[in-house]
C-alpha cells in the first residue's frame, strides 16, 4: 500500500482510482450503516445492495437493484444524489477546488490530475478552470431544476392522481433530483418506470435531453464554446479546438442516427399507434439518453432485437472525454473511423480541419476501443457462465442479448436494462460493480493506475510488416 500511495505523484490515474474507491466506500457506509436511509425498517439495505447502489451512483451509471423511490427514504435519496453529483463532476474536481482555495497554483500532481479530468495541459489557472466548471454545472442544473419545477407544479394534480408524488414538496424534490441526475448522465429517477409517466411531455423530455447532451459533450467543449461567444460570427467555428469540432459533429451524427433508427425500427413496435408528436418526443429522448444517461420513456424489454442492438452500439460509443458520461467516447470512434477512411484512400496521415492527428492519439484510440471490447467480451462470457442455468432463454432476444445489453450498459455507465439487473446472482452483481467502476475511470486509466511502472524498450529491432487483412 505505501508503494501504491507513494507512486500517485508519478501516476495521477491512481489518484482517480483511489478517490472513486473512497467515494464508493463512503456511499456504502452511509447507505448500509444509516438505518434512516431505508424507507422501510423491515426491509433494510443489504451490504451488497448498498455497495451496488453506491457504485452505480458514484460512477453515474443508473443500474439499480433496489427501487430508488420505494426502498430508499428521502435521506437515502439525498445520499444517492450527493454521490451522483460528486461522481458526475468528478470527486477530484471538487476536492482539488477546495485545496486550491488555499494554494492558487496547486501541486504538480493536482494539476496533472485536473488536466486528465477536465482536459487541457494543466498549465493554466487551476482556480479559474475549476471555478468555471463548477459554475457551469450549477447553472445548468439550476436552469433544469427551475424548468422541471414549473412543469411539475403546473401539472401537480394530474401526476398526484397517477401516484408519481404525494405533495408539492415532493414534486419539487423530483425536479431537483432529475435535473442533477440528467446533467451528470446518471439515469437515476424517482419513479420505477423512469420517465414513462412523462413520455408525452416535450418540456420534461426536452429539458432532460438537453442536460444529458450538455453534460455528455464534456467540460472542455462547453468551456470552448463559451469562450467562442466573444469572437466574430465568422470566426466562432474556426476558432474552436479540434477536439470540440470532432465532438460537436460526432454528437450530432450519433443523435440523428439514434433518432431516425428508433423511428424506423419501432414504427410498428412501441411507437405503433402513437401520435406523430409523441413518436418524435420518444425517439429524441431515447437517442439522447441511450448513449450514456440511462433514462427511458419506453420499456426496454418491449423494444425489438434490432433496436436493442443499435442501442448497444450507441452505448458503447457513449459521450465525450472529460464529461459526465461513459463509453469508449465519441472522439475515439471518430478517430478510428477517420484513420480507416484515410487508409482506404491510401493516405498515411489523417488530416482534419487543417490539422494532422498525431500517431499517439490514433494509437490511444485503437487501444481504448480494443480494451473496451475485450473487457466486454470477458464480462459477457463470465455472466453467461454464471447465469445460464438460472435464466435459460427468457425472452425472444435470449439470454445472450440481455446479458450483452447489461454488460455494455454497465461498462458504458449508461444504466439502461432489459430488466435482468434485479434478477442477477450475487456473483454477477459483483462483476457489474467492477464494470461500472472500470467504465467510469476508463479502461486505459485503470490499467495504467494498476501498472507497476512505466517501461521503455531499450532495444530496437529491424522493422517488419506482417500481412494484415
Amino acid at each position: 500500500m505505501p508503494q501504491f500511495v507513494g507512486s500517485i505523484n508519478r501516476y495521477p490515474g491512481r489518484a482517480s482510482l483511489s478517490w472513486y474507491g473512497g467515494l464508493i466506500a463512503l456511499g456504502f457506509l452511509l447507505l448500509y450503516f444509516m438505518p434512516a436511509c431505508a424507507a422501510d425498517p423491515d426491509r433494510p439495505i443489504s451490504p451488497l445492495d448498498a455497495l451496488f447502489t453506491s457504485t452505480s451512483a458514484s460512477c453515474v451509471t443508473g443500474l439499480v437493484v433496489r427501487s430508488t423511490v420505494a426502498d430508499f427514504s428521502t435521506i437515502g435519496q439525498a445520499v444517492i444524489l450527493l454521490l451522483i453529483q460528486l461522481g458526475g463532476v468528478g470527486i477530484m474536481t471538487v476536492t482539488t477546488f477546495i485545496v486550491v482555495q488555499f494554494d492558487k497554483r496547486g501541486s504538480l500532481r493536482q494539476r496533472k490530475a485536473i488536466a486528465d479530468t477536465l482536459g487541457g495541459d494543466g498549465q493554466g489557472d487551476m482556480r479559474r478552470i475549476l471555478t468555471s466548471v463548477l459554475t457551469m454545472t450549477a447553472v445548468c442544473e439550476a436552469v433544469g431544476f427551475l424548468i422541471l419545477t414549473g412543469y411539475n407544479l403546473a401539472n401537480y394534480h394530474r401526476f398526484m392522481e397517477l401516484g408519481v408524488w404525494q405533495s408539492r414538496l415532493e414534486a419539487i424534490w423530483h425536479a431537483l433530483f432529475h435535473s442533477v441526475s440528467a446533467f451528470c448522465n446518471a439515469g437515476f429517477a424517482l419513479h420505477d418506470a423512469s420517465l414513462t409517466p412523462f413520455a408525452d411531455s416535450w418540456i420534461v423530455n426536452g429539458t432532460i435531453s438537453l442536460l444529458i447532451v450538455i453534460g455528455g459533450l464534456g467540460f472542455p467543449v462547453v468551456l470552448d464554446l463559451w469562450r467562442a461567444r466573444k469572437r466574430h460570427k465568422q470566426d466562432r467555428w474556426s476558432g474552436l479546438q479540434l477536439h470540440s469540432k470532432i465532438m460537436l459533429i460526432g454528437t450530432g451524427v450519433l443523435l440523428l442516427v439514434g433518432f431516425f433508427s428508433f423511428l424506423l425500427l419501432e414504427r410498428d413496435g412501441v411507437l405503433g399507434g402513437a401520435p406523430i408528436g409523441e413518436r418524435i418526443v420518444k425517439a429524441a429522448m431515447h437517442s439522447a439518453s441511450c448513449r450514456t444517461a440511462g433514462f427511458n420513456s419506453v420499456e426496454m424489454r418491449d423494444l425489438s432485437s434490432a433496436t436493442l442492438f443499435v442501442t448497444i452500439l450507441l452505448m458503447m460509443i457513449g459521450a465525450g472525454p472529460c464529461s459526465t458520461g461513459g463509453g469508449f467516447k465519441v472522439t475515439t470512434a471518430a478517430i478510428i473511423g477517420l484513420r480507416a477512411w484515410a487508409t482506404f484512400q491510401g493516405y498515411t496521415r489523417v488530416n482534419l480541419f487543417r490539422r494532422t492527428l498525431s500517431p499517439t492519439s490514433i494509437e490511444r484510440a485503437v487501444a481504448t476501443a480494443m480494451l473496451f471490447l475485450v473487457l466486454a467480451g470477458m464480462a459477457v462470457t463470465t455472466l453467461l457462465v454464471i447465469e445460464q442455468a438460472t435464466f435459460g432463454l427468457r425472452s425472444e432476444q435470449g439470454l445472450f442479448l440481455d446479458v450483452l445489453f447489461e454488460v455494455i450498459s454497465a461498462l458504458g455507465t449508461v444504466g439502461l436494462s432489459t430488466g435482468i439487473t434485479t434478477q442477477l446472482s450475487d456473483a454477477s452483481r459483483l462483476v457489474v460493480v467492477l464494470l461500472m467502476l472500470l467504465g467510469r475511470l476508463g479502461p486505459i486509466t485503470t490499467f495504467v493506475a494498476l501498472s507497476h511502472s512505466q517501461r521503455s524498450e531499450p532495444v530496437e529491432f529491424p522493422t517488419d510488416e506482417p500481412l494484415v487483412g
